[in-house]
């Protein structure tokens, strides 16, 4: 805390001027984008269609009441598709992950010059571009259906567990390493008895963790052709067919609850 002068009175003060001036400059900046934005997003908006947007959600709130219990037979199939799209994409994921963890931790990648940069560059690619957008690709490249969907599950989630599991690996405990080491035994013993059950706990939570987020995921892939329940939800707004998307959204809801509440005790029992 600087202090100033004041009728020959030390006087505390939380800031100096030059960093209440830099201060208040900083948020006038996020006052000037804030407004900009604004003015960039009123220009491209009808308002007429906001305001009038508590009216339309009523009218199809209406429709949509009750759902169509009687098309729930017609579901089964594709939230089996859907589970499975979810399941076997994390499998897969997790199948490629854990070599491109090794291949990007510190400690154990074979080269910090070369390797793990290609290691890290599979992660951030993998990551960044969501599932939706892999299964719009992946439906152009191998068609439509629920192949398409599970690749594209099973791309985003790599750099998703490899990230955490590389993490993990980083922050074991070296002492066990060298124990092991000086046992004599080769690089792949060490890492066998030395780092491997060291993160099986985290490999095992981060397994769950995606699953779950994966069965939100593929719940909308159907959307672009990539089979699942949003497959059955697409057709319905096709037609506006309102108390069968009531019903599919509703079962989603089911879904999404029930793979929570799986995960949670799966990690729970894990910890």
């Amino acid at each position: 805390m600087p202090i100033s002068e004041k009728n020959g009175t030390k006087v505390w003060q939380v800031r100096d001027r030059n960093g209440q001036l830099l201060r208040w400059a900083m948020w006038m900046a996020v006052a000037i984008i804030f407004y900009i934005s604004w003015m960039k997003i009123s220009d491209q908006t009808t308002w007429y269609f906001v305001f009038d947007a508590p009216r339309i959600a009523a009218d199809i709130g209406g429709r949509a009441f009750p759902p169509r219990w009687e098309y729930i037979a017609k579901l089964g199939k594709p939230v089996w598709d859907t589970v499975n799209i979810a399941t076997l994409g994390t499998i897969f994921a997790l199948c490629m992950a854990v070599p491109v963890a090794f291949l990007a931790a510190r400690n154990t990648t074979p080269s910090k010059t070369f390797i793990r940069p290609l290691a890290l560059l599979v992660i951030v690619s993998t990551r960044s571009i969501n599932s939706l957008i892999w299964a719009l690709l992946l439906v152009s490249i191998i068609g439509p259906g629920v192949f398409a969907g599970m690749v594209a599950i099973s791309i985003r989630s790599i750099g998703f567990c490899a990230k955490l599991l590389y993490e993990a690996i980083e922050e074991i405990d070296e002492n066990q390493v060298e124990a092991v080491t000086a046992t004599g035994a080769s690089r792949w013993q060490v890492m066998v008895y030395g780092i491997v059950p060291q993160i099986l706990p985290a490999f095992a939570g981060i397994a769950v963790f995606r699953w779950d987020i994966n069965i939100r995921e593929s719940t909308v892939l159907g959307l672009v052709g990539a089979g699942g329940i949003g497959l059955q939800l697409q057709s319905s707004l096709n037609i506006l067919a309102w108390p069968q998307v009531s019903l599919i959204l509703l079962l989603i809801l089911v879904a999404v609850v029930l793979g929570e509440w799986v995960s949670a005790k799966v990690r729970g029992a894990i910890i």
